[in-house]
């Protein structure tokens, strides 16, 4: 017998037809002998309608009630599930996060877990209920409902995994898997039977949709076994866990190629090469809750120096009206940007023991003639910014050029 954490998303319970199949699924765990513990998110769309129905009365509507509000959605999905497995004669109790207990900071539609009281899951687990938990919530010491953002139920469901100390936190989405990159733009695209916490944190981060990031961050300090599933289909999925579990003699080089059209490209031209320069370009920019990506700064030999750097699209206009009135305080020239721009990344352990994985990527998108804007590295990837028209084409011929399509 083994205790496993699985988390359903909204397409996976977006109907009584598609609750009633979750609840099926779960139901042959419960068959088989397994301790089931679930999370679900909201039906989907739900959460997009009822933050429309705030936006219909407040244009920026108060974050406190935006978590009472949205955090009704996962109540409607838990109920429901729970109501299908008793119909297949299976005892089952749903829980909202404050009801659990799953005990987070103060901060509003963005919140952060900081404890889990076990104890109602455990009693409920060692009467053969199955427990079945709102994704996405908690509630602070005083008492008041939060949620964890978007994607936040993947990170529910890891922490419960981390707290009840479960042998697997199967996460069930959309796919059946993480591929080596987006099937819908290579058809070449292999599922990955394994991939590592570094590399699966790195290729969310750096686009890959399939899994939140807090949830990656939260089962690699935890070292929770952590595997994607599809709903609907039957198939081993990917694991993700620590670099060490790898059985292979020889990792592969590269594991993936993400990517992300979601950028933009901010530069500060001319601006005077002082020292404490970038932090006066780059404090404003935090202060305005503005995340910064890629940087790259160049000196010129007139003694000015440009500076570059990535931000979300939707940043941008915000970004740049923050930096022309910190370029009039500095005395830089201008500031540009550009829209039209996306990054695409290769990611894999096996970077850290081979030599030339960056000169074999610039070679392959050289010969198709894209041109490189910015470039940053970490220990396991390199990223390049890239016109946003050459996005489909880099992706596949940096896919073929590591073999990646190769079984």
């Amino acid at each position: 017998m083994s205790l496993f954490v699985q988390k359903y998303g909204g397409t996976s319970v977006g109907s009584i037809e598609r609750i009633e199949a979750v609840a099926a699924k779960v139901a042959a765990f419960r068959e088989a002998g397994h301790d089931i513990v679930v999370a679900v998110s909201a039906m989907s769309g739900e959460t997009n309608r009822l933050i429309a129905l705030a936006q219909e009365i407040q244009d920026n509507p108060d974050p406190r009630e935006m978590d009472v509000l949205v955090s009704t959605g996962e109540q409607v999905t838990i109920a429901l599930l729970s109501m299908a497995l008793k119909k297949r004669g299976h005892e089952a109790r749903s829980y909202t996060g404050s009801q659990v207990r799953i005990l987070t900071d103060q901060s509003h539609t963005k919140a952060r877990i900081l404890d889990i009281d076990v104890a109602r899951m455990r009693a409920d687990l060692d009467a053969g209920r199955v427990v079945v938990v709102a994704g996405f919530q908690g509630v602070d010491e005083e008492g008041n409902i939060t949620t964890l953002g978007r994607g936040g139920s993947d990170t529910t469901g890891v922490a419960l995994a981390a707290a009840l100390k479960a042998d697997e936190c199967q996460i069930y989405t959309d796919v059946d898997g993480v591929y080596t990159t987006d099937p819908r733009i290579c058809s070449g695209a292999r599922r990955l039977e394994k991939i590592t916490f570094e590399e699966m944190l790195e290729m969310a981060s750096q686009g890959s949709k399939v899994l939140q990031i807090r949830s990656v961050e939260f089962a690699g300090k935890y070292n929770v076994p952590l595997r994607v599933l599809h709903s609907f289909q039957d198939g081993p999925g990917t694991l993700i866990t620590l670099d060490e579990d790898y059985t292979d003699m020889e990792q592969p080089l590269i594991s993936g190629i993400a990517f992300n059209r979601d950028e933009a490209k901010v530069t500060v031209a001319g601006v005077p090469d002082t020292p404490g320069v970038a932090a006066k370009i780059l404090a404003p920019i935090g202060a305005a809750n503005i995340e910064i990506d890629v940087i790259v700064q160049n000196v010129a030999a007139d003694a000015t120096t440009d500076m570059t750097f990535t931000v979300h699209r939707n940043d941008m206009e915000k970004a740049k009206k923050v930096l022309e009135k910190v370029a009039r305080e500095i005395g830089a020239r201008e500031v540009l940007t550009d829209d039209k721009i996306a990054k695409v990344s290769i990611v894999g352990v096996g970077m850290r023991s081979h030599a030339g994985v960056a000169s074999k990527m610039f070679t392959a998108l050289a010969e198709d003639n894209i041109n490189i804007q910015m470039i940053t590295t970490s220990e396991i990837k390199i990223a390049v910014i890239i016109e946003e028209r050459y996005l489909e084409l880099a992706v596949r011929s940096l896919h073929k050029a590591f073999g990646l399509d190769k079984v």
